[in-house]
């Protein structure tokens, strides 16, 4: 097993930023590694709740994610299980689940965000989650972002 993390500071506030991770409308604005859409995005916002997430790249592939969301404790930290759904290499057990934290920390412009996927199965998994959650978090940066508000004014 194996781990990813990435780092980034997003201009808004955490309670912000934690609301853009766990509303499904924020959830439509960010999610996904390129700029397709999202076409579906469900929130059970309560520990044993469950989260589900639908989006279609720019090459036409759709792909959807699911879990459980384990740690809410806003606006500082969000935990889940993270499992992808039709995946064909999947078993049906819980050997290919693995677990998604954000870690939300205020400073002087807005909020760091650290994204932990722990529990990959192997360095290839690992590579292409880094690939898929640097381009959401690409996303989210952007949203937030005074350069972006400025040019759809």
């Amino acid at each position: 097993m194996t781990s990813l993390t990435i780092v980034r500071k997003i201009a808004a506030r955490p309670s912000i930023v934690f609301d853009a991770l766990t509303a499904p409308q924020g959830i439509a604005q960010w999610w996904g590694p390129d700029d397709g859409p999202v076409l579906a995005a469900e929130t059970d916002l309560r520990v044993g709740g469950r989260f589900r997430v639908r989006f279609r790249m720019l090459d036409l592939t759709e792909h959807e994610a699911s879990g459980e969301y384990l740690e809410l404790n806003p606006p500082e930290r969000i935990v889940m299980s993270w499992r992808w759904l039709g995946d064909e290499d999947a078993d049906a057990d819980a050997a290919n689940e693995s677990v998604l934290s954000f870690d939300l920390r205020a400073h002087d412009e807005g909020t760091e965000l650290t994204l932990t996927h722990a529990r990959l199965a192997t360095e290839e998994t690992r590579a292409s989650h880094e690939g898929g959650w640097s381009g959401s978090l690409d996303k989210l940066q952007r949203m937030f972002s005074q350069e972006a508000r400025h040019e759809q004014a």
